[in-house]
């Protein structure tokens, strides 16, 4: 069993980081003058498909690699120039604190981190931060002598005492040629870090459990019994819980999918050691989301090497898993609330019914794996869901993500 998370980031945006309903968000984006400035029109465009409002300002160095109409052609509204460069706007200075519910610096060079730590305002970023109360991100992007320099970590944890989110940059080579940290943090870690500072906080102060992916049972050294589970659902609840505020540890059938990394991350291939894992987790969680697709049988116990055809025909013999989700209800103590997933081939309504009961849920969801555009494998999923109270709805299809937010919706209900 392993604790640490992939090191694998998406080349893209990924079904389970893919959020929207941000239609009613404002956020500002600064942009200095590092070579990693032209990321941040990706960071633009992932904001804007999530629906947030997004307006800009870049300094005079930014100008020398990106330009005000690139932002703007990408739907930045307004893009903000210089100080006293003539703006209608006498206070365009002040306006993103006015208007916008979060503010993230991608990339924050050495000089602007500098500026910010000490409260400068000799430009239109430096004065529009100054002025911002709301939630800032900052992520640096810089050579690693500049980022190694004491001066510059003054500075980081200067910002870091004031509550600022500021993300570690990463290791690598950078555009000099030299090797070291001081590469801009991931497009999808800035992304995600600026919805999160746009997402309501209610689940802040929680710690949730969440179980996805399959798990694999072994029948001999080499072959396995297993389902075509993703976990791009539960990665999508994990994610979801992170966005408003939750603490999460998310226990992780063998699956390929990136996390955030404040997402704490047991990584299990069993239903044996996905049982241990999340009756672990469980005893100290407030709330749990078991959406993994657990094996019901495992192979008897065999002989360690391969099955060989000259052996003659193959006979596996199985026996039942324990029951993770029927465990953690029976465990389930006062406060504590539990919702399951049942995938069924057919109408689900009649299982949930059973199972809600019976292994003592507050939630469940149910969705028909057969139809189309519905479980396994595909970034959308039409479910139902039955609460303890016997409210019951059933949504159409949609998004992975779209469903997460709303099943947290109805636990926090």
């Amino acid at each position: 069993m392993s604790t640490q998370g992939s090191p694998h980031l998406p080349s893209h945006l990924s079904a389970h980081l893919d959020f929207g309903g941000f239609m009613d968000r404002r956020l500002h984006l600064g942009v200095t003058g590092s070579v990693a400035a032209f990321k941040a029109l990706d960071l633009l465009r992932l904001w804007t498909s999530s629906g947030v409002s997004v307006s800009a300002t870049l300094t005079d160095g930014a100008r020398r690699f990106v330009t005000d109409l690139s932002f703007a052609a990408l739907g930045a509204d307004p893009v903000y120039g210089p100080m006293f460069s003539g703006s209608t706007d006498r206070f365009d200075h002040l306006a993103p604190g006015r208007e916008a519910q979060a503010m993230v610096v991608a990339p924050a060079t050495a000089n602007t981190i500098a500026k910010l730590a000490c409260g400068l305002a000799d430009d239109m970023l430096a004065c529009q931060a100054l002025s911002f109360d709301g939630p800032l991100v900052v992520a640096p992007a810089m050579n690693p002598r500049l980022w190694d320099a004491p001066a510059t970590h003054e500075n980081w944890q200067r910002l870091k005492d004031r509550g600022v989110t500021c993300l570690e940059p990463e290791s690598g080579l950078v555009a000099c040629g030299d090797q070291g940290r001081g590469r801009l943090p991931s497009v999808e870690l800035i992304h995600l870090h600026g919805l999160r500072a746009l997402s309501p906080r209610d689940m802040s102060g929680m710690k949730v459990l969440v179980g996805l992916g399959p798990t694999r049972e072994h029948f001999d050294c080499v072959r396995f019994w297993s389902n075509p589970s993703s976990g791009s659902m539960g990665a999508a609840l994990a994610v979801a819980a992170w966005l408003r505020g939750a603490d999460v540890t998310a226990v992780c059938g063998p699956v390929d999918l990136w996390l955030p990394p404040e997402i704490s991350r047991i990584d299990v291939v069993t239903a044996k050691q996905m049982f241990e894992a999340c009756l672990d987790v469980w005893s100290g969680s407030d709330l749990a989301v078991m959406a993994a697709a657990v094996a019901d049988f495992s192979p008897a116990p065999h002989e360690r090497g391969k099955f060989k055809k000259s052996s003659g025909p193959l006979r596996v013999d199985f026996e039942p898993n324990a029951d993770i989700l029927a465990a953690m209800g029976a465990a389930k103590r006062q406060g504590q609330r539990l919702a399951g997933f049942a995938a069924e081939s057919g109408d689900p309504a009649p299982e949930m019914a059973r199972k809600i009961e019976a292994k003592h849920l507050d939630l469940i969801v149910g969705n028909d794996v057969t139809a189309e555009g519905s479980g396994f494998g595909v970034p959308t999923n039409a479910v139902a869901v039955l609460d303890g109270q016997g409210r019951f709805e059933s949504w159409p299809t949609q998004a992975k993500t779209e469903v997460a937010w709303r099943v947290l919706d109805w636990m926090l209900g």
